[in-house]
């Protein structure tokens, strides 16, 4: 379904917070590009909308075929992640017995096979596009406050979006949060959300710091601003081993070169579970091409994280 978040009579936040308590079903929300734009469109993802789009960009004078392509796209790839989820609902009772013997088989393990990687990183990235704000959600915020890594979040958002999302999330976060700015030096127990509408890079000072550099970058061939490949292929050579990467939900395939320069360097990324995805895309082309060292679901993505910082 997509929501109007203006309408006549009841408000898109409000006829959605309805929808999900009486019949819940994917919603993507259109909105105009005001002021007002953001906190609107945070209030709908946590009241349960699967993604948002700009309905200003859809009805532009000469609008391009690709934007609308796109957006048909988006809205293709998470009808078939509900369907898909109906059709596997109805099927876990069948599978049921299975749980006992995959708990026995992980308990029954070999003493060391599981592999505790603490301290091990010295920079978290973490890539999402589709559905990535709700993800975001149930992981930023449980970062504790003696968290001694950087962190730097790329989300596929319109230019103007990112700031408020940092804002949002500097609220209910341990951790500071802030958009990221050009010159910034990384700190430990900050997280940086990359800019919309720019490129995120790593610049390696004389003193060993590492400073963002948040650029136009009109000649990086990329329809993504902030891109997760420009940004993982700039942070590889410079963390090498120590890089860690989380790649969650998304559309497209943006994340799959910057994961095989984080691999170049003998870093170590983590991908989403299809079966958590709100659009199973940039995690799926990662772990499909054997770049990733786990896939789980959401659920238990923080935990995979924190066994390597």
């Amino acid at each position: 379904m997509t929501l109007d978040v203006e309408m006549p009579e009841m408000d898109g936040i409000t006829a959605l917070k309805e929808i999900m308590k009486t019949c819940p079903v994917p919603v993507v929300m259109l909105s105009n590009r005001t002021d007002k734009d953001p906190e609107i469109t945070f209030q709908a993802f946590e009241s349960g909308a699967a993604d948002f789009y700009l309905k200003s960009v859809l009805l532009e004078d000469n609008v391009k075929p690709e934007i609308i392509k796109e957006f048909l796209d988006r809205l293709k790839a998470i009808a078939q992640k509900s369907r898909k989820s109906i059709n596997e609902a109805q099927e876990q009772k069948a599978n049921s017995e299975n749980v006992s013997e995959i708990l026995e088989n992980i308990l029954n393990r070999p003493e060391g096979s599981i592999e505790i990687k603490t301290g091990s990183v010295d920079l978290l990235i973490i890539g999402c596009s589709t559905g990535g704000p709700s993800a975001l959600q149930s992981i930023l915020p449980r970062f504790p406050k003696d968290t001694h890594v950087p962190i730097v979040v790329l989300q596929h958002m319109p230019p103007g979006f990112t700031k408020p999302l940092a804002e949002r999330f500097d609220t209910i976060c341990n951790l500071r949060v802030k958009e990221a700015e050009n010159g910034d030096i990384l700190e430990a127990g900050n997280i940086y959300i990359a800019p919309a509408g720019y490129q995120t890079f790593f610049d390696k000072k004389a003193d060993d710091s590492v400073a963002l550099k948040v650029e136009d970058c009109p000649s990086v061939e990329t329809v993504y601003k902030p891109s997760i490949n420009v940004t993982l292929d700039s942070a590889a050579p410079i963390y090498k081993e120590r890089l860690l990467s989380v790649i969650l939900t998304g559309m497209g395939n943006d994340g799959l070169v910057g994961c095989e320069s984080v691999k170049k360097y003998n870093g170590r990324i983590i991908v989403e579970a299809e079966e958590s995805c709100i659009v199973y895309g940039m995690p799926r082309v990662v772990y499909e091409a054997g770049l990733a060292d786990v896939q789980v679901p959401l659920s238990n993505i923080f935990h995979e994280i924190m066994l390597y910082i």
